[in-house]
């Protein structure tokens, strides 16, 4: 009787040890019975990108790139007849908030016309931007009115407010669709202005990989094209990829201005100082010789 009892404890035993086999193996992917059970589980879904966040990063990533920076800027304005026109100027940056305040200073080296030219802005997303620029012919300093953000930049198809950028938070933005740009999958995203404005609505082509603008069009208000802009030469700096082609045309106009970026450097130390009537008139030397300061 005994020998019976004790074949039936053997088989329940086995039996238990069996389902627990099972169960680790389920729990676990198929580990050894007998080992400790870790319970499996997937990975939160990543959120979808917003249209808003992507033209916050694309905008973060061309205009706010390291905490400042210096280059030197060679512009070409061709208009219909193919007769080209340049511009040389070297251009200093500084980030006094990162997505916030901002400060550019622009000293025009050539040609003889606008050569010692020098402009000056000060931006802020929560109000309109400041602007100066100094003419050398008359030895003026002259306030350009926030009014004249459209305006264009030194006569190129670039309008002032291109220059420093257009903050993603005047616009409300939609994401149309994703499609192929220049070799590159991109979101296709509709921004229009949330006050009146110089244009009704401007589509962009933002790059998945590169997180920033390919492509953007301006319409007006009858829905008729009026400019595009490409970016173009994307070249890894210090580990930021950088753009150093930008183009705008003028669609009506059929002008072009290409503006190409050399001797692009990060944190160079450009201090808060140079932002002012007094280096508008007198260059701050070192900065523009690209030694520091």
């Amino acid at each position: 009787m005994n020998s019976i009892r004790i074949a039936i404890a053997t088989a329940l035993f086995a039996a238990a040890m069996t389902l627990t086999g099972v169960a680790n193996a389920q729990t676990t992917g198929g580990e050894a019975p007998g080992t400790t059970a870790r319970v499996v589980t997937e990975a939160p879904a990543t959120a979808a990108p917003t249209a808003e966040g992507i033209m916050k990063q694309a905008h973060m990533n061309l205009f706010y790139p390291a905490d400042n920076g210096r280059a030197v800027v060679h512009m070409d304005l061709t208009d219909k007849r193919g007769k080209t026109r340049t511009r040389d100027f070297i251009m200093l940056r500084l980030d006094v908030e990162d997505g916030g305040e901002q400060k550019y200073y622009t000293w025009f080296t050539g040609p003889s016309d606008v050569k010692r030219t020098s402009f000056m802005v000060w931006k802020d997303p929560m109000k309109d931007d400041s602007r100066w620029i100094y003419i050398p012919a008359l030895d003026l300093v002259k306030r350009i009115s926030a009014n004249d953000k459209a305006s264009s930049f030194v006569g190129s198809d670039f309008s002032y407010e291109d220059v420093s950028g257009r903050h993603w938070s005047d616009d409300d933005h939609k994401l149309l669709r994703e499609e192929e740009r220049d070799g590159e999958m991109a979101w296709v995203i509709e921004s229009t202005p949330k006050e009146k404005d110089s244009f009704a609505k401007k589509i962009s082509w933002v790059g998945k990989d590169r997180k920033l603008v390919l492509r953007e069009e301006y319409y007006d208000d009858k829905d008729e094209l009026e400019r595009v802009f490409t970016a173009a030469g994307f070249v890894d700096i210090d580990g930021i990829l950088t753009v150093t082609k930008r183009t705008m045309t003028n669609e009506k106009k059929k002008h072009t201005t290409v503006v190409e970026f050399s001797e692009v450097t990060y944190n160079v130390g450009i201090k808060d100082e140079i932002f002012t009537e007094r280096y508008l008139k007198s260059p701050p030397k070192a900065l523009l010789e690209g030694e520091g300061s």
